[in-house]
């Protein structure tokens, strides 16, 4: 029925996207789109709420259209360019250090956080177009990498935990068990419950569909209030409201530096786990179009920022996509105008409780945490240094503090261990940079 109703325009998108070469149809494309986006359609409310949290001086509305604008545009980028399917939004993890460690933590304005998103992500074109690219993907330790996504899980548990209540401040021992019989408490445990369920019975949308549960439960019983369902589009009021004026700083380059790095690292591995999926990898292990996909994703960062977001990255979910038969740009683009339909539903948007999408955030920090398995638990030089990368984060509200300290122990463990030789010249590198960043740190 789908392919019907296309009419004539069928053949244009075959020859378009090269649906039948790649093994797929019209339809197949389609329904790809439509499952893709059900499980990355959590973003449209939790990257709002995430940046509008109380302190940073944003605005719910204006970061929900430029949520959408950067994954309307990015997704777009990818699907009609570089012809993947694969969809991009606002990265989980990167906006929580965004709100919480640079703007009410490390006092910069939400102005001076997106400058900081937008010239990490100027650099990330640089790199992808750049012979660098292959180099650092390659040169970055498979322990750090994972020890890193770890860290990011963390945080983001812990940041969920929080919003739901279930762990607060307690000053004898900084964290402390909140109060498990309030509805806040509750209805998170519940709303994580039915996102593991439906997520193990294999059920498209699974996160939002907890959120919205959960939500509506809210609703019913007074502890939210639903202040519509559709409307007119929010002004994106944060779009180009940049501030260069500390742009030279010690400060700003190490934020600016955590936020391309952590970008670059998700994206790398995103891209090549997607590449298997749909066999883009070459006999010789090189990803078929590598350089397009970064470029779409880099691209993706500076509209998003330009708009009034955190860093846009690729996302895994786009696996949903693939396993029901995703092969081209036409189910990137799907998914692109279902996220456009979305621009006009900020009310409902608005009306769902911090408590309602904080268990979307621990669910999604157990992903985070799986691939913890495949560091070399045989090697203190490895694991040691990946474990403290990943405790740090969380601990001290910083994904940079993680990397820079696991950098640095990387470093002086291999060496001081005899293992000097292992080292390349970009963990070396990184370990400096990283130790200068904690010196002026210290210092200013």
């Amino acid at each position: 029925m789908l392919e019907k109703l296309l009419g004539p325009s069928k053949t244009g998108l075959e020859k378009l996207f090269g649906v039948s070469k790649a093994g797929s149809s019209i339809r197949i494309e389609l329904l790809a789109g439509l499952a893709t986006f059900l499980t990355m359609a959590y973003i449209t409310i939790v990257n709002p709420l995430t940046l509008s949290t109380d302190g940073t001086g944003m605005e719910f509305g204006a970061v929900f259209t430029a949520t959408i604008i950067a994954a309307v545009v990015g997704t777009l980028i990818m699907g009609l360019w570089a012809n993947w399917p694969v969809a991009l939004a606002p990265g989980m993890g990167l906006n929580a250090y965004f709100t919480y460690t640079v703007i009410l933590n490390d006092g910069y304005s939400y102005q001076q956080a997106l400058t900081a998103v937008f010239v990490a992500g100027v650099v990330f074109i640089i790199l992808s177009v750049s012979p660098a690219r292959k180099y650092i993907i390659n040169s970055i330790p498979k322990s750090m990498k994972l020890g890193i996504g770890a860290g990011i899980g963390l945080f983001l548990a812990i940041i969920g935990l929080q919003n739901a209540g279930i762990i607060v401040d307690n000053p004898a021992t900084l964290v402390g068990l909140g109060d498990v019989s309030s509805w806040p408490v509750l209805l998170a445990g519940l709303g994580f419950i039915i996102m593991a369920v439906l997520s193990n019975r294999k059920i498209p949308g699974a996160i939002v569909i907890g959120i919205l549960v959960i939500a509506i439960i809210a609703w019913i019983i007074g502890e939210s209030e639903l202040q519509g369902v559709a409307g007119s589009v929010p002004s994106p009021s944060h779009a180009f409201q940049l501030d260069f004026s500390i742009i030279l700083t010690a400060g700003f380059i190490g934020v600016a530096f955590a936020f391309l790095f952590v970008d670059f690292l998700d994206t790398a591995g995103t891209l090549t786990s997607i590449a298997n999926l749909t066999g883009r990898v070459g006999e010789d292990g090189e990803v078929e179009d590598i350089d397009r996909t970064l470029l779409a994703d880099s691209t993706a960062t500076v509209v998003g920022a330009l708009a009034g977001t955190s860093n846009t990255t690729s996302y895994i979910e786009s696996g949903a996509g693939i396993k029901e038969g995703g092969r081209t740009g036409l189910t990137a683009v799907t998914v692109a105008v279902l996220f456009a339909a979305c621009l006009f539903f900020a009310p409902l948007a608005q009306s769902v409780p911090a408590f309602a999408t904080a268990p979307a955030l621990i669910f999604i920090a157990t992903y985070f945490l799986r691939n913890i398995k495949d560091i070399d638990w045989d090697d203190i030089s490895e694991y040691v240094p990946a474990t403290l990368a990943a405790i740090i984060m969380p601990l001290t509200y910083s994904i940079a503090y993680g990397i820079a300290i696991g950098f640095v122990s990387y470093v002086l463990i291999k060496a001081l261990s005899g293992k000097g030789r292992s080292l390349n010249y970009a963990s070396i590198g990184l370990a400096v940079v990283s130790a200068l960043f904690f010196v002026v740190s210290v210092n200013s």
